[in-house]
C-alpha cells in the first residue's frame, strides 16, 4: 500500500517533534538574547555532533542573513571528504521564536519539518557560539575565525559535556583556506 506524499511528511513531522523531546535531561537553556544583527554574517564550524549530511565536512562554514520578515536566511557550505572535494551547499530558512530573546529557532530544510536550533552559549563579544538541541543528537561550536586556541576549545568542549552530550561523538572540523586569510574566498 502507497501512502501519499503528505502522509509521509506528517509522519516524518511527528517523529522529528518526538526526537527534540526524547532525552530524559531538561531542556536546554537558550542564552536570554542574541543580537539578530550582530550574529549575522559567517560561522566557521570548528567541532559538531554531525547530521549526516556533515558528517565528513571539511571547511564548514554557516552564513546568516536577516530577512526583512525576521526570519534568518541559512546556507551551509563545506567541502564533503576533503579539502579538495567539490563543495556541497544546503541552504534553509531559521524561523526565530517569539519571546525567546531570539535565542531559539525552528530551522526548515523542507516543509513541513523544522528541526529545533538553540543558541546555548554566545560570547559576549560574539566570536564564538556553541548551537544544541534538547535531544542532544546534534551540537555545533562555531566561531568567527577557522581556528580557537587550544584554551578556548576546551572551554567550549566543557560547555557542551555539561549540556549533557556525549562530547565522544564529538569531530572536530578541519579547517584550511588557500587565500591564506580567516576569510574563505566568497565568504562574506
Amino acid at each position: 500500500m502507497r501512502m501519499s506524499k503528505t502522509l509521509l511528511a506528517s509522519c516524518g513531522f511527528m517523529l522529528a517533534s518526538m526526537n527534540g523531546c526524547a532525552s530524559d535531561l531538561p531542556p536546554i537553556q537558550p542564552v536570554s538574547h542574541v543580537d539578530l544583527t550582530r550574529f549575522m554574517g559567517s560561522w566557521y564550524v570548528i567541532a559538531t555532533i554531525p547530521t549526516r549530511f556533515e558528517k565528513n565536512a571539511y571547511n564548514a562554514v554557516e552564513t546568516y542573513t536577516l530577512q526583512s520578515d525576521g526570519n534568518v536566511y541559512t546556507a551551509f557550505r563545506f567541502n564533503n571528504g576533503s579539502f579538495s572535494a567539490p563543495e556541497k551547499k544546503i541552504h534553509s530558512l531559521g524561523i526565530v521564536k517569539a519571546n525567546t530573546g531570539n535565542a531559539v529557532w525552528g530551522v526548515q530544510l523542507f516543509w513541513p519539518l523544522r528541526a529545533q536550533y538553540i543558541v546555548a552559549y554566545l560570547s559576549q563579544d560574539y566570536s564564538e557560539t556553541i548551537v544544541a538541541r534538547d535531544a542532544r543528537d546534534y551540537t555545533w561550536i562555531m566561531a568567527r575565525t577557522p581556528n580557537v586556541s587550544p584554551h578556548d576549545y576546551v572551554i567550549l568542549i566543557n560547555k557542551v559535556k555539561a549540556l549533557g552530550y556525549d562530547i565522544s561523538k564529538i569531530r572536530n572540523v578541519p579547517q584550511q583556506w588557500s587565500n591564506g586569510s580567516d576569510d574563505p574566498v566568497g565568504v562574506k
